[in-house]
């Protein structure tokens, strides 16, 4: 995982962002934000709510773990 001097992210966040890589592993380097909320939605076990998949792109975002570009959702390298 990323590290960023910061605390480590819950495991559930980590589990979803593990689950998110997948998303971008069928060959895209970026994903509409919108589609990624309803990724985590539909694949992730941790995520029951779009609330909650809200909270984990913004987590992710605020950490620097993703970018975001006209509403695009890259992963940072």
């Amino acid at each position: 995982m990323k590290h960023t001097g910061q605390p480590p992210f819950p495991d559930w966040i980590q589990s979803a962002y593990q689950t998110l890589e997948r998303a971008y592993a069928s060959g895209t380097d970026e994903l509409p934000k919108s589609e990624a909320h309803e990724f985590l939605l539909a694949e992730s076990e941790h995520i029951e709510e779009h609330t909650d998949a809200v909270y984990v792109i913004d987590r992710l975002l605020d950490r620097g773990w993703l970018y975001e570009v006209d509403g695009q959702l890259r992963k940072t390298e």
